[in-house]
């Protein structure tokens, strides 16, 4: 990828923060998460997934490990290079560079498409359609794409309120705040910080549905987890773990709620 507008999400990516993200106490909820939405549609073993923005590949190495053929594509040539090392020569998996516009994959190459990065790298509506459209092309008819989005509301909620971001505590925080809830854009806090574009649910409906896909379900992912002061304490846990969880899981299609937690995930289909 050679789009100045990406290279702030590259100088993020190459500090190599991501590879343990998911292994974080938000990050477990977060990929428990994913896991048990994504299993509700996935097409059963041996079936071949493209895991599109894949990053790591926490997820590539899941469903490899589950019996799944998967390709992998990220931008970043580090996580590329981070999943081949942790792959360790598995058959199942296939790793390369790869940009979610413009895939390097067959019409109608794979049974199910991973979209769990690229939509909030890209600011442009007219990319993330793109994006959207290349799952649609590269997936058989009836297989299912699942696209993940950050909420409109993670900074103010999330970053302002819960962690307690300092470069969100100040004046110019609170005016960045809502300048991404009037765009959606989040510009990088400071050199190297996460950014990105985050969704409102009704967005993310239309826009999986103007690409050309058959929406099937739209879930906020953590909930109220993210807001747990003693979220570690609580997913060590089991019991407690389950009742993290668990309240995610009831919540997460109620309408009023949707935008609450940091994630967005949608199940769409293709038709035809």
């Amino acid at each position: 990828m050679d789009d100045a507008k990406l290279a702030p999400a590259h100088e993020h990516y190459a500090r190599g923060l991501e590879r343990d993200r998911l292994a974080e106490p938000l990050g477990q909820v977060e990929f428990t998460r994913t896991q048990q939405i994504v299993l509700r549609h996935l097409p059963a073993v041996p079936a071949t997934v493209a895991d599109v923005g894949g990053g790591p590949g926490r997820y590539t190495l899941w469903l490899a490990g589950l019996g799944y053929q998967v390709r992998h594509r990220d931008m970043v040539p580090l996580h590329v290079d981070q999943v081949v090392r942790d792959a360790g020569g598995s058959p199942g998996v296939q790793a390369a560079v790869g940009d979610a516009r413009q895939l390097d994959l067959a019409d109608e190459s794979v049974d199910a498409v991973l979209l769990l990065g690229p939509l909030y790298h890209l600011e442009r509506r007219e990319d993330r359609l793109q994006a959207l459209a290349e799952a649609r092309r590269v997936v058989r008819p009836g297989g299912p794409v699942f696209a993940a989005a950050i909420s409109r509301w993670a900074p103010r909620l999330s970053g302002q309120l819960a962690e307690r971001l300092p470069a969100l505590q100040s004046e110019a925080g609170q005016d960045l705040v809502q300048g991404v809830e009037r765009t959606g854009q989040l510009p990088p806090l400071y050199p190297g910080s996460f950014c990105g574009y985050c969704h409102r649910p009704g967005q993310l409906r239309d826009e999986i549905q103007a690409a050309g896909l058959d929406m099937v379900d739209l879930v906020s992912v953590e909930g109220l987890a993210f807001a747990l002061a003693d979220l570690d304490e609580r997913m060590s846990d089991p019991a407690e773990r389950q009742v993290v969880l668990g309240a995610a899981e009831a919540i997460e299609r109620v309408p009023e709620l949707l935008g609450l937690g940091p994630h967005l995930l949608a199940t769409a289909r293709r038709q035809g």
